[in-house]
């Protein structure tokens, strides 16, 4: 099961790596007075009063030239910041807020993950007004605490229990990879016929299925197995425009189905192949792009249009016009009433799952990006080139890449396409979403 991941950092020396041996439970990371001992991410697994995540010790913020060691040192914390579910910012409560806690604050909040300010070495009471100078960031309240001593830890609990994302109530403690379940959820319009296709899936009428739309409130979770290997398959209900449902159960019932979106790690959306790609199909899959979902489309109800010649690879040219976003996404047909095409939609399922999890190194990453700026150089702004100077995958479900330069914020969205295209083709990701994030040098020095 994949763990959560909570990214400590800050300054050097507020006691980052302290309060990282204090989560896990053993002195993991070297701990000093003298600051910049960390200088790779250092990870350990944690289990807290219930909580289980994996928590991930960082360098200590500062600014400097990407080309030194501390500005890769600092490009690593970055990283971190990236791929992390939350992130503790630690200060020295004893020290205060400082002028160069700010830009980093700024730098954390810019990432969009779940905050939880910590005011670190105010034990006994101590640095009292430190924490109270931390309101300032902007970044909540802060968690008066001591990693030396272990106060507080009540305190940082709560905060990171409301700020942990909720685990999946059908997820079970698997062990490894082959035998976990894979969580495949069925989306799409009313009356696509996904009941239909998962009681063929089952080999029985385990869902209620009918001609009127909608029948289908709950997202229904069930357990199967396709060659050997486990599937939680959950059927949902259709999804209409919001303008018109006004019903209060089916807004409930869509609702769930987006949850079960969020919780699986496949999302096949079905479509009614007499009538596909209506807006609403691209709506849904916009939505499970933007969750991040790996992604399969079916055509079902083939059987009624399979006598057009060309009709398929008409659809997959439609597709890849419509939705450029998942450039590449596998597109099924299949009957689920007549029980065709089912083997070739979960071989397409179990495909989309293995790219969505595929991680690629950083030298090959660079590598790439090299020949990609040679063919087609980043555009100039003002007069200055803008600079690409290094690229990493920070996450993996789905591919994330993040590169580091300067001016990338002034970086065209058809130069970041470009370069997502040839992530996408360079990489073999086909269909699945890709994250590009953009980190922008702040160095003053750096006037090329």
């Amino acid at each position: 099961m994949d763990l959560p991941t909570v990214a400590i950092v800050g300054r050097p020396n507020v006691g980052k790596s302290t309060l990282f041996n204090r989560l896990v439970g053993r002195k993991l990371a070297l701990v000093d007075d003298r600051p910049g001992v960390t200088r790779d991410r250092r990870e350990g697994d944690v289990q807290f009063g219930g909580l289980n995540f994996r928590v991930i010790d960082t360098a200590g913020l500062e600014e400097a030239d990407e080309d030194t060691l501390t500005g890769r040192m600092r490009m690593q914390t970055e990283a971190a910041i990236l791929a992390a579910d939350v992130v503790l910012f630690v200060i020295d409560a004893r020290a205060g807020v400082l002028p160069s806690d700010h830009p980093f604050a700024e730098l954390v909040r810019r990432a969009g993950v779940p905050v939880i300010l910590i005011a670190n070495k105010a034990e006994g009471g101590g640095g009292l007004a430190g924490a109270y100078e931390a309101f300032s960031l902007g970044l909540g309240d802060p968690v008066p605490f001591s990693a030396e001593h272990g106060e507080g830890l009540g305190e940082l609990h709560e905060a990171l229990k409301g700020a942990l994302p909720e685990p999946d109530p059908d997820a079970e403690d698997e062990g490894d990879a082959e035998g976990r379940a894979l969580r495949v959820a069925i989306v799409g319009r009313p009356n696509a016929g996904k009941s239909t296709l998962i009681n063929r899936m089952l080999g029985e009428e385990r869902l209620l299925v009918g001609p009127e739309a909608g029948i289908t409130r709950d997202s229904i979770s069930l357990d199967w197995e396709w060659r050997g290997r486990r599937i939680k398959l959950h059927d949902t209900a259709g999804m209409r425009r919001r303008a018109r449902i006004d019903d209060k159960l089916e807004k409930l019932a869509v609702s769930d189905g987006l949850r079960a979106v969020r919780f699986a790690e496949v999302v096949v959306v079905l479509l009614d192949a007499t009538i596909p790609f209506e807006k609403q199909d691209l709506t849904i899959v916009d939505l499970v792009e933007g969750e991040g979902r790996a992604l399969v489309i079916g055509l079902n109800k083939w059987d009624l249009v399979a006598d057009q010649p060309g009709l398929l690879k008409s659809l997959r040219e439609d597709c890849t016009r419509l939705l450029p976003q998942v450039r590449g996404v596998a597109v099924v047909p299949l009957s689920g009433l007549a029980g065709e095409g089912v083997d070739r939609l979960m071989q397409a399922v179990v495909e989309a799952s293995e790219v969505w999890s595929r991680r690629v190194s950083t030298s090959r990453i660079n590598d790439w990006l090299s020949g990609a700026m040679s063919r087609n150089p980043p555009p100039a702004v003002s007069g200055r080139r803008i600079k690409i100077r290094y690229a990493t995958q920070v996450k993996s479900r789905p591919p994330h890449f993040a590169l580091f330069g300067n001016q990338l914020n002034a970086l065209p969205k058809s130069y970041t396409r470009y370069l997502v295209n040839g992530l996408r083709e360079t990489f073999d990701l086909p269909g699945t979403p890709i994250r590009l994030s953009l980190r922008t040098s702040e160095n003053p020095f750096d006037k090329s």
